[in-house]
């Protein structure tokens, strides 16, 4: 497999295909992987807070690596609030049995855990069933963001 671009590691709302489509109309996906010793949560304002990942030994996130185009890192920074709501880093995932780096959005500190909106999840939700990742790591996501002291 040949890449040229660069590539993408979508956790959240950007897992849901027709949305990407709209969204990054260049990208592709090439396939599922995991950030492992990563956890997902979700943080904002109450009722709709947006997904994050964090550090959490044991524990681990899917996600649709994707190869995207300046065109399409553009798009998605815009989408992301970056460099206000998240910031970029590098993250190690495996592809096709190889380690490659992947770009992810992390969102910035200070944001108190809170709950989705009915349609965000949905969005992700849908993402999960249609690239075959267990729903109940996202279940468990929005039971851990409105339990205190976690």
């Amino acid at each position: 497999m040949m890449i040229k671009n660069k590539l993408y590691a979508a956790y959240g709302s950007n897992l849901n295909l027709k949305q990407m489509a709209n969204r990054c109309p260049t990208a592709r996906v090439l396939g599922g992987s995991a950030l492992t010793g990563w956890r997902l949560l979700f943080r904002g304002e109450h009722a709709n807070a947006v997904a994050t990942v964090e550090p959490c030994a044991g524990s681990r996130v899917p996600v649709l690596v994707w190869e995207i185009t300046p065109a399409d890192e553009a798009a998605l920074d815009r989408y992301e609030g970056y460099p206000f709501l998240y910031r970029k880093e590098r993250v190690k995932v495996k592809l096709d049995g190889k380690t490659v780096t992947a770009m992810v959005y992390l969102m910035n500190d200070g944001r108190p855990l809170a709950q989705p909106s009915c349609y965000y999840y949905t969005s992700i939700l849908e993402g999960y069933k249609s690239a075959g990742f267990d729903t109940d790591i996202l279940k468990k996501a929005t039971i851990d963001s409105v339990e205190a002291d976690i």
